[in-house]
Parts: C-alpha cells; sequence; structure tokens
C-alpha cells in the first residue's frame, strides 16, 4: 500500500513535469532550453512517522515513507540507502534534453559516463559561452570543482582532471576514474573496482594496499582543503540494519 501511494507521488510529479515542457513548447522556447532531470540520491529509509493521529495513508494528513523495505527496492541492485556514500546512497539517473545542443537518434542515447550534481554549474556556464565571475556581492567567488558535461552532450568523454569526493553524517567515499574507496561511519575502508563490479561486492581494500593508501590520502586531502567535520553523533545501529 505504501509503494502504491509512492507510485501515485511519482505519476503526479511526472504530470507536472509533463505540464512545464508543454508551456516551453508552446512558447516556442524548446529548442534552445536546457533541461536536467535527475532523482534524489538513493531511497529513505528514515521512518519519521509525521501524519496526523489518526490519518488514512494516502490522505493530507498522512506523512509516512516506504521505509528500509522500499529504500532497498528504489535502490537495489545497490548497496544501501540514502545518506551513505555505497552507490545505493549516491548513484541517480541523469537526463538531460537539449534540441539544439544535443543531437541523438531516436529513443535517446544512454551514456555511462560519471557526473556529480557539482558538474552542472561547470555545464551551464558553458552552454551560456560564460565563466564564474571572480567576485560576487563584493566577496571572492568560490571555484568550481566540478566539470563541465557538455562532451557527454556529444557522445565524448568528460574532461575530468580531478577525483570526486563525499562526506555526508561521516559516510565518505572517493572516486578517481574506475576505482572508488568508500566507508560508512566509524568503518574502515572498502575499495572497489566499478568498472568490473558496479555493486560494490568484492572489497579490493586488503589486496590493493597500496592503491588503498593513495585514494585514503587524496581523500584527506581534500576534507582539510574543504572543511570536513568529524561525525560523533551517528546512531551506529541504523548503520548496521543498512
Amino acid at each position: 500500500e505504501k509503494m502504491s501511494v509512492y507510485a501515485a507521488q511519482i505519476e503526479e510529479m511526472d504530470r507536472g513535469i509533463g505540464r512545464v515542457l508543454a508551456t516551453v513548447r508552446e512558447i516556442k522556447a524548446e529548442t534552445n532550453t536546457l533541461v536536467f532531470f535527475l532523482s534524489d540520491n538513493g531511497g529513505a529509509a528514515e521512518n519519521p512517522k509525521r501524519g496526523l493521529p489518526g490519518s488514512v495513508l494516502g490522505t493530507r494528513d498522512s506523512f509516512e515513507v516506504y521505509a528500509i523495505e522500499g529504500a532497498h527496492v528504489s535502490s537495489g541492485p545497490f548497496r544501501k540507502t540514502k545518506r551513505f556514500t555505497h552507490e545505493g546512497g549516491i548513484a541517480t539517473p541523469l537526463i538531460a534534453c537539449w534540441p539544439a545542443g544535443i543531437v541523438v537518434p531516436p529513443g535517446g542515447r544512454l551514456i555511462r559516463d560519471t557526473g556529480h550534481l557539482i558538474d552542472l554549474m561547470a555545464t551551464c556556464l558553458e552552454v551560456a559561452g560564460t565563466s564564474l565571475p571572480r567576485t560576487w556581492n563584493g566577496a571572492n567567488s568560490t571555484p568550481l570543482e566540478g566539470a563541465s558535461l557538455v562532451p557527454a552532450f556529444r557522445a565524448q568523454p568528460v574532461q575530468r582532471h580531478n577525483p570526486l569526493f563525499w562526506e555526508h553524517e561521516g559516510q565518505r567515499a572517493v572516486r578517481d576514474g574506475q576505482w572508488k574507496l568508500v566507508a560508512s561511519y566509524n568503518e574502515p575502508w572498502e575499495l572497489y573496482d566499478l568498472e568490473a563490479d558496479r555493486t560494490e561486492l568484492d572489497d579490493l581494500a586488503a589486496a590493493q594496499p597500496g592503491r588503498a593508501r593513495e585514494l585514503t590520502a587524496k581523500y584527506e586531502a581534500w576534507a582539510a582543503r574543504v572543511g570536513v567535520k568529524s561525525w560523533p553523533t551517528l546512531n551506529r545501529a541504523a548503520s548496521t540494519k543498512q
């Protein structure tokens, strides 16, 4: 029943997006409008139960979630769920549509390159033919960390010169090419070759300690540069349950 309500919410969202895009077509702006659509990262395993007492599931007074069972359905076949930095908590598909700038065969094209939310600003700046201002409202701008996804629009590799990093509530990860180092809160690092093991089942940290140390050093340098803080309060039992 919870999944049926969830499916209904997705249908309503889909209809809303359709109305927006229909309006873009009606005002003759579709050709030169770049649209990004991506889902939230990972299925949410939390179970807040914030509905009003006696509320019926799916009504305005209800505030329910599909909990750990539904989260694994949404995140599968990847490991773990939202909040974690294993693939089940960070992987999401991205749809890009831009008739003037993305020429694709009928039915679209699937690109398997890796992107990140931090890439969207760099992409939009390139598409707009501009660059990030050095200052904004009297303060120095924070330099861009992401890479433009425009090459992917042409089925070419994204030119990424630095690894990707994640940290959230003590969950941490670094992705450098095909290699990913990842750990949950208070857990040791795990190493995966995502080209061969997309679902993170074969931990290579013990077999390749040198690579694990190299990626650990890159993560620690990034964490120090951006000011990542320790996370002492996460409930370890919640991590184990995942």
